[in-house]
């Protein structure tokens, strides 16, 4: 492979699941309180760095640091900021995933200002602290975000019917976002995220009606870069850096069941990737994988395949992030979902950690050189 990853400090990275939504019965979740991450954050990166990992996916809880308007209280994000730094960590900070303040209006303009300028603080805050300006994501998984709680109702703002106005606000929210980090840190970069999916027709009838469902994955992608609903102040300066997230059941027959990736209607994953960067022309990484119990190490091993052949074809990819990277609670029923590489309990301050995921990670390193 002549290309040669440069954007992080090492090709794989954790990511630490920081969902701070409410569900659709108004609970608040907090999955990193919920991992104890908050508490743990000096040794949760110290062992990723024993794990050859030195970059993190990691977030900020809006609801936390914004409790009165314009008044940012950053306790909950100096320790974890200032640990990351002592381990030489680089983190992506996702800015808002699923949640924000309570008593703030998604819908109205206010949502857009009050983000922008929370988005600014963050950013003069961490060229304070460590004098780099900051790698963001400004809003996590907008095409998702916008269906789960726009069309769904499963998630804030728990509305039906109204995803595609969710998705343009969300767009609006990070392309201000972007702006206001930009002014306040120029060296910042930024990340969108969104999942990238796939879905097979039953019959030739559905198929018209699918291949909408398959185009529209990049619709925020497109209105982030002025290419769809150019009125929202996308442009192409505001994709910086392309976040794919993939998991085990990103494929699925329509009003069906997830596709193997045995099933001839499977679209491999490098094959995926490959259309991703071919549309865009921006940096890539792989931003999300990971799957339940036992199959981690082989779901690893699959990936790890794919992106390689991904990028033996031409396709540069610039790392693949576990995620997430210590196990943690259903959002919907508190169970415990074992699909990281460390436990979520932890055992006299250390993270247990899953062997077989270890060994393939160990493996996948060399193979990919070191990182």
């Amino acid at each position: 492979m002549s290309f040669r990853p440069s954007l992080f400090r090492s090709f794989f990275l954790g990511g630490f699941e920081c969902s701070s939504h409410r569900r659709f019965d108004g609970r608040r979740l907090d999955l990193i309180a919920g991992t104890v991450h908050d508490l743990l954050a000096a040794e949760d990166y110290g062992q990723l760095r024993e794990h050859g990992i030195a970059t993190a996916r990691d977030g900020l809880r809006w609801h936390m640091v914004e409790r009165v308007p314009g008044e940012f209280d950053w306790r909950p994000v100096l320790p974890m900021l200032r640990a990351a730094e002592a381990a030489g960590v680089q983190v992506v900070w996702d800015l808002c995933h699923y949640g924000w303040p309570d008593g703030l209006d998604i819908w109205s303009a206010g949502f857009v200002d009050r983000f922008a300028r929370y988005a600014a603080a963050f950013a003069r805050l961490h060229l304070e602290e460590t004098g780099r300006g900051p790698f963001v994501c400004p809003v996590n998984e907008i095409s998702w975000f916008a269906w789960s709680g726009g069309d769904t109702g499963r998630i804030n703002p728990n509305a039906r019917g109204r995803g595609d106005e969710l998705k343009r606000q969300l767009v609006r929210a990070a392309i201000a976002g972007t702006h206001a980090v930009r002014e306040a840190a120029p060296s910042a970069r930024i990340a969108a995220v969104d999942p990238i999916i796939r879905v097979a027709p039953q019959s030739s009838r559905s198929a018209a009606r699918v291949e909408g469902y398959n185009e529209a994955v990049f619709a925020s992608w497109d209105m982030l870069a002025g290419r769809l609903a150019p009125e929202l102040g996308g442009s192409p300066d505001m994709l910086d850096v392309v976040g794919v997230n993939y998991y085990w059941n990103n494929q699925w027959v329509d009003h069906g069941e997830p596709l193997s990736p045995f099933d001839p209607r499977y679209r491999p994953l490098h094959a995926l990737l490959t259309e991703v960067q071919a549309r865009y022309g921006r940096p890539l990484f792989l931003a999300e994988t990971s799957i339940e119990g036992a199959p981690r190490a082989s779901w690893l091993r699959y990936v790890c395949d794919e992106v390689r052949m991904a990028m033996q074809q031409g396709t540069p990819v610039e790392g693949i992030c576990l995620y997430p990277v210590i196990s943690h609670q259903g959002w919907e029923n508190d169970r415990h979902c074992p699909n990281g590489l460390f436990d979520m309990k932890p055992v006299n301050g250390r993270r247990q950690v899953h062997l077989p995921l270890a060994a393939e990670l160990r493996a996948q390193q060399r193979i990919f050189g070191g990182g």
